[in-house]
């Protein structure tokens, strides 16, 4: 065997070793991610994806258009409807290993750089519910991924798949534009601005605006609406101190503490190390969405996805230096990193994984806020469907259900049917532009709304049964909406009401 033979042989077991990672962690995410039910936002997505259009007041249109997809594949299976997120995280992982390979780094770094990503808190929760994020998650490591084959072949052309990949990723996230400004200002400050004056740069930034013109033209014809909401869920944010603490965060959620030497060293090989120089760019486009989000007052998980790439790095840095050591060293060393990594793995996975029984002493419900609000659904829509059941027959032939909130709203629609309910109406998000329906409701049941609200804007009011969960888990729903109310119309008139019965949530 000649060494270019040697070499392919090499990387072919390279990619299965990466394969390997991803496949035993699609597999866990399999195993477990029909624990316990939808997500709050998950099934936002889900009513979302039963009315496709370009554009969503609290995302772009990728995600539902994925989960339309699922849903006609796998109908409304929490395994099934959940697959594409944990591929896109299998995806994510390999394209790490690929990344560090690109760099220069052996089979060690690839693998050390992969597990930095398995056992990273946020990428680990992107693979346990359908999100948005869990996309956006994926573009911006295939983004990086392209731009490190772009520095190291110094071939222009792969600007367009730079370009494509950003375009998609703008259609799943809007914050995928901070990734595109870290980019631009890495052109800009590295030697990497020569490509200013490429076509191949500019037919790139072509196609991406090409990509998600559909979606801006949308947002003209709704007024940028999802730029308002933006501002107000970020106020919100802020006011509610879930901005506080974003530099924590990056070694908390973003990353595992116990890897935090090896993105340190990532960042510290793209802007100090010789070898490096060529890679800079990919420094700056970590380091200035960082400066942005820091001083925006991001939250913490929205850089989480700039973390790969500073893995990769960091597992050739750790590559190349633990063969400097002796034999007997460099074992320590590796032995070292991946007990560390496993360590920081079990924590994380104690806490996001839907592990164990429902109940209020599970370990990870007690600790992990999104896994507790995927509990009550069903009992929501239950006990509905008993108050609809305690109407008088004149009541229910003109029958409403609104909500105060989408997941409200998407419970109802997704088990609704069942037991045979009508349509849910809220004013939360995009559900407002789908209305009040034709002709107007005259009972309605009030579901996640205040009593004072109630009574203030209907009609005969009265509280007709109770939300909650059998578990004894507490969660916004049980907590902050346990009451059911039917009411007559709105005392102003349904049109005049509606247009004050809208908000972002």
């Amino acid at each position: 065997m000649d060494s270019c033979d040697g070499l392919r042989a090499a990387s072919r077991k390279d990619l299965v070793a990466l394969g390997a990672i991803a496949l035993a962690v699609a597999a866990l995410h399999v195993a477990t991610n029909g624990r316990f039910g939808f997500h709050r936002d998950e099934l936002q997505v889900l009513d979302d994806a039963r009315h496709l259009d370009w554009g969503f007041v609290a995302y772009p249109p990728l995600t539902p258009f994925v989960e339309r997809i699922a849903l006609g594949l796998f109908g409304p299976s929490l395994i099934g409807l959940r697959i594409f997120s944990v591929l896109a995280r299998a995806a994510a992982i390999v394209l790490t290993g690929l990344m560090a390979r690109e760099l220069g780094g052996a089979r060690l770094a690839q693998v050390a750089a992969a597990l930095a990503v398995v056992v990273a808190p946020l990428a680990l929760f992107e693979g346990t519910e359908f999100q948005y994020t869990s996309f956006d998650y994926l573009w911006w490591v295939l983004v990086a991924y392209f731009v490190i084959r772009l520095l190291g072949s110094e071939d222009p052309r792969r600007w367009l798949a730079i370009g494509v990949a950003v375009g998609v990723g703008l259609l799943t996230k809007y914050t995928m534009a901070f990734f595109v400004a870290g980019i631009a200002g890495g052109v800009v400050l590295t030697p990497a601005r020569r490509y200013l004056k490429s076509r191949w740069l500019w037919s790139g930034a072509a196609l991406s605006l090409l990509i998600v013109l559909p979606n801006l033209v949308w947002q003209v014809q709704h007024d940028f609406v999802s730029f308002h909401f933006l501002q107000s869920i970020h106020a919100r944010d802020v006011g509610q101190g879930r901005a506080d603490g974003f530099v924590r965060d990056q070694f908390l959620i973003s990353t595992n503490l116990l890897t935090a030497p090896l993105w340190l060293a990532g960042l510290g090989y793209f802007f100090f190390a010789r070898d490096g120089r060529r890679y800079r760019l990919v420094g700056w486009s970590y380091a200035i969405p960082f400066a942005l989000y820091l001083l925006g007052k991001g939250r913490g998980y929205y850089l989480g996805a700039a973390y790969p790439m500073l893995f990769a790095a960091g597992g050739v840095v750790l590559e190349r230096w633990a063969g400097t050591l002796s034999a007997a060293w460099r074992r320590g060393v590796y032995t070292a990193t991946f007990v560390a990594m496993a360590a920081g793995g079990a924590l994380a996975g104690a806490v996001i994984l839907p592990l164990g029984p429902i109940s209020p002493g599970n370990f990870a419900l007690r600790n992990n806020g999104d896994l507790r609000e995927e509990i009550g659904w069903p009992e929501l829509v239950a006990a509905v469907a008993q108050v609809r059941d305690s109407l008088a027959p004149e009541e229910r032939v003109n029958l409403a259900v609104l909500t105060g909130n989408y997941g409200e709203t998407g419970a109802l629609n997704l088990y609704g049917p069942a037991y045979g309910l009508p349509r849910a109406i809220s004013g939360t998000n995009t559900a407002w532009y789908r209305g009040y329906g034709d002709p107007a409701p005259q009972t309605l049941i009030v579901v996640g709304i205040s009593r004072r609200y109630a009574e203030s804007h209907f009609k005969a009011c009265r509280l007709a049964g109770r939300n909650g969960n059998p578990y004894g888990i507490e969660n916004e729903e049980s907590r902050e909406h346990p009451d059911i109310f039917v009411c007559g119309p709105p005392l102003e008139g349904w049109a005049e009401f509606w247009k004050g019965f809208r908000w972002f949530g």
